[in-house]
């Protein structure tokens, strides 16, 4: 998941951002553990594993979302699942009603597919599988 406090028309901003949090994710071992803080959220690998003989990657994650904050619209290349631990907020996808999420609830976002996450009031704990291009950003951002 990426994320920005506020929207913003300064897509540069985002992206620079976006790149530099995520390549240190990547950049981590597979049992590295030591969380990488951005603004509005920490995210945390848990587990990292190639698929022998492919492009794709599967990371588990945890990720720390601030109150209030905004995960901006954004994709993956490949599939996110998502399960809430803690807090919630209003999950929105592309082509989708928009979905209130509690912890308990968890969510599939297909390949490419944008979607966003307004956190609600409280600290919301996301844990995360992707199944990823290795060779691409783990997220890009999706202007409306």
């Amino acid at each position: 998941m990426v994320a920005r406090s506020k929207p913003s028309p300064n897509r540069r901003g985002f992206l620079c951002w976006c790149c530099s949090g995520l390549a240190a994710t990547l950049a981590a071992g597979a049992t590295d553990s030591q969380p990488v803080r951005a603004a509005g959220f920490t995210r945390t690998i848990l587990n990292k594993q190639d698929f022998p003989g492919s492009d794709y990657i599967t990371l588990q994650v945890q990720v720390d979302v601030d109150p209030g904050f905004l995960v901006a619209r954004h994709t993956h290349p490949g599939v996110e699942t998502s399960y809430i631990a803690t807090g919630g907020g209003t999950l929105s996808v592309k082509g989708q009603a928009n979905r209130q999420l509690a912890a308990g609830d968890s969510f599939q976002i297909p390949t490419e597919v944008p979607h966003a996450l307004q956190n609600g009031n409280a600290p919301t704990r996301v844990v995360v599988t992707y199944v990823v291009d290795k060779n691409k950003p783990l997220a890009s951002p999706a202007p409306e």
